[in-house]
């Protein structure tokens, strides 16, 4: 009796369950149609639905997954790249160099900024389109395809521009070839040879090459030749830039094989205007100031002592700045031989004045012992001129002294008589001539003012032929 109710319930249940679904609040097809897949943030919703609040505010994201679909990036491996295991893949490069923001010489590296745009194909990417127009996208779908994995090869910093988004852009053609610019600025080395610094030219390379990828899967080319490399107007404060020019290579690792690599070369030429203002033309001033010293009466010890420490300090101090602002390398700079040579120019300035004044000192001993020797009246003329405090080379009248230098003539032909008496009686004499280099050496101690005089004309003249040597070797 109680199972015929239980049936009767079940039967009224079940008529009564497609009423309930034709009399709902949706249809099927109505809850197909707006239920729009959005993204992941939709699956969490409560039943499946979507609200059309959440549906406008990701437009550029549906937009996005539309892109993906039409590019059929889910479909495919991008972690391999295009044709593997066929022949390897060309990748044309092109580079438009912004500016070269330094350059160092004490570092020995250099600074640039450029665009650097990679071309190949990759028909995984290839998409129907009827007006056979290209699609430009981001930094956000480059991660998510293959792309040439080029670096700077000797590079010891490397940057992409993130201001205000990351600079990157892909532009994707509807046959699957692909354009990929990013814009990157670069520090790398450069082997600079200073030996002829500051009259240098210097070559600086920038080196691009496949990671990853040797010749046998990616090939390196510059996509339009030597027009692959565009410069704009740059201007450097110390150096010309004389050429830019692409160039090609090979590269061997032992442990990976041969890798192409393509090369970015540059030449640039200092600029030497900046260096005659800062080291040259002080350095012939200081030269030059040395020389003054050879018109200063050579009894003036303070004077010409403190001309000459003073030039050798300022030379030095030229020196060590010069030296400060340079790599320390193991050979002699242009510089160097020059600044050294003008510094023993100084040098010699000092030595010539330590010379005069030796022989003076030597000048005026003899004539204290030949004043012994004199009348009292010639005595009373030396007695003078020491207390006028000025010896005046050409003021002694020679005639004056003809008795004393008689009696001293005598005097030494005597002691020549007496010499040759008490040699050996079998000896003999023998004249000896001098020689006539050593007796005008001779006649210049004994006449110390004169060594000024030829200084007056040596110094500057030897300054000068170094100077023509100088500027016709570097230049």
């Amino acid at each position: 009796m109680r199972a015929a109710p239980l049936a009767l319930r079940l039967l009224c249940l079940a008529g009564l369950w497609p009423l309930a679904r034709l009399t709902g609040g949706h249809s099927p097809n109505k809850r197909r149609h707006k239920e729009v897949y959005l993204g992941e943030e939709t699956r969490n919703k409560p039943g499946g639905r979507v609200d059309f609040r959440l549906k406008k505010q990701d437009s550029t994201k549906s937009l996005l997954i539309k892109s993906e679909q039409l590019l059929r990036i889910e479909d495919h491996d991008f972690a391999m790249r295009p044709g593997f295991g066929g022949s390897a893949i060309p990748v044309g490069i092109d580079v438009q160099v912004e500016s070269i923001d330094s350059i160092s010489e004490v570092n020995m590296d250099f600074t640039m900024t450029l665009y650097l745009r990679h071309y190949w194909q990759d028909v995984r990417l290839a998409f129907p389109s009827g007006s056979n127009k290209s699609r430009t996208f981001d930094a956000r779908l480059v991660k998510k395809i293959w792309v040439p994995d080029v670096f700077f090869v000797h590079s010891k910093r490397s940057f992409i521009h993130d201001t205000t988004m990351e600079n990157i852009m892909l532009r994707v053609y509807p046959d699957g070839n692909i354009l990929f610019s990013v814009r990157i600025t670069v520090t790398a080395l450069c082997s600079m040879d200073f030996s002829s610094f500051p009259l240098d030219t210097q070559n600086c390379t920038l080196e691009l090459e496949s990671y990853a990828y040797n010749e046998n899967d990616l090939m390196l080319y510059w996509k339009n030749g030597n027009d692959s490399l565009r410069t704009d107007e740059i201007v450097l404060s110390h150096f010309f830039i004389e050429s830019f020019h692409p160039s090609y290579g090979l590269a061997f690792y032992s442990s990976t094989g041969w890798y192409n690599r393509l090369y970015i070369n540059f030449i640039l030429r200092r600029h030497i205007f900046f260096f005659m203002l800062q080291t040259y033309f002080p350095t012939m001033l200081m030269v030059m100031l040395s020389w003054v010293s050879f018109w200063i009466d050579r009894r003036a010890v303070p004077a010409r002592v403190s001309l000459g420490i003073t030039t050798v300090l300022t030379m030095s101090t030229i020196i060590t700045g010069v030296s400060a602002s340079m790599p320390q390398v193991s050979y002699v700079k242009a510089v160097d031989i020059y600044l050294w040579s003008s510094f023993l120019f100084v040098f010699l300035s000092v030595i010539e004045y330590a010379a005069v004044n030796y022989f003076t000192t030597m000048e005026e001993m003899k004539k204290l012992r030949r004043a012994k020797q004199v009348p009292p009246s010639f005595n009373s003329t030396t007695q003078a001129m020491a207390f006028d405090g000025c010896y005046h080379d050409n003021d002694i009248d020679l005639a004056s002294f003809g008795e004393a230098a008689s009696t001293t003539n005598t005097e030494r032909t005597a002691h020549s008589r007496d010499s040759v008496a008490d040699s050996a009686p079998g000896e003999g004499t023998r004249l000896r001539r001098k020689n006539p280099v050593v007796r005008k050496l001779q006649y210049v101690m004994s006449n110390s003012h004169m060594i000024d005089s030829y200084s007056r004309v040596i110094f500057p003249m030897s300054y000068l032929l170094f100077n023509v040597i100088y500027w016709s070797m570097y230049t």
